[in-house]
């Protein structure tokens, strides 16, 4: 009889901490996930940014030596990610491609200018930025003109901001909710060895005895819900991938990786705090309080 007695409270003890452990698991699957979504928001963002293009027409007297050497020039500037060099020849083919006729040949000349389109790094993509950029730029005699879709720049700041903002909200509310879920989910399971840590701390055994396997369990299975999480993330990033392929585009490993070493420093965490809290609570309770 005692026999059996050991063994259903054997497997009744497995099942609470196999539930801990996939319960810890979806709460960072959740924390991991809105952790990809914000990498993603964060390089579309950069992505978009530097995909404005100035551009920057050249005077008719330019020479395309002295063009290309404005170009090199622009090259080295840390506010450039990269630059084009469009020669009076291309810029009429994209617009013959774009009117669809040769409004060359019709006209007798190419009345085009030869340009640079320019592309800033994101943290330039403003209108202050480019401002300054515009006006650094317009001090060089080459240089006619310098245009750039300013409204498209104003929305997609003012877009990025307000969505970033949510995000943020967002994120710091899902974090506290998930510590929350986290907690109550190590003190239920805690809640049931309330008798045995009673019974060892009546038989003298040291707070700091009783104390630690618990707290090893507890970062263990934070440890476990982690990996689990991050196996989930990865194949819900590959499914993503194969659905919509250009989201290659806006992933990097290293960030990703970064994300993981959170999730797991999240779940150790929460779950070896939590666990020492909700133990400390039952080793303060009387006796009487234990039945409650």
């Amino acid at each position: 009889m005692e026999e059996f007695e050991a063994s259903a409270s054997a497997r009744k003890t497995k099942t609470i901490y196999i539930s801990t452990v996939f319960g810890i698991a979806m709460v960072l699957l959740m924390v991991g996930l809105l952790g990809l979504i914000l990498v993603h928001a964060n390089n579309l963002s950069r992505y978009v940014k530097e995909n404005i293009v100035l551009n920057i027409f050249m005077d008719d007297s330019a020479h395309e030596t002295d063009v290309l050497q404005l170009q090199k020039t622009l090259d080295t500037n840390p506010m450039v990610k990269q630059t084009q060099y469009v020669s009076k020849e291309l810029a009429a083919r994209n617009l013959q491609k774009d009117l669809g006729e040769d409004f060359v040949k019709f006209l007798g000349y190419n009345p085009l200018s030869q340009s640079l389109d320019i592309y800033l790094k994101a943290d330039y993509a403003n209108n202050a930025g480019i401002d300054k950029f515009k006006a650094d730029l317009l001090k060089n005699k080459l240089v006619k003109e310098v245009k750039y879709q300013q409204s498209l720049v104003d929305q997609m700041n003012s877009n990025i901001t307000s969505i970033s903002l949510i995000i943020v909200v967002f994120a710091g509310i899902f974090v506290v909710l998930s510590v929350a879920l986290i907690n109550n989910t190590i003190r239920l399971a805690i809640y049931s060895q309330r008798f045995l840590i009673k019974s060892m701390q009546l038989v003298g055994a040291t707070k700091g005895f009783i104390r630690k396997p618990f707290l090893l369990y507890g970062l263990w299975h934070g440890l476990l819900g982690a990996l689990i999480a991050i196996v989930i993330l990865v194949g819900t990033l590959y499914f993503a991938n194969q659905q919509i392929p250009d989201l290659v585009i806006l992933q990097n490993p290293v960030e990703f990786g970064f994300v993981f070493i959170a999730v797991i420093a999240i779940g150790i965490f929460i779950s070896g705090f939590s666990t020492f809290l909700a133990v400390n609570k039952f080793l303060r309770l009387k006796i009487y309080d234990l039945y409650r």
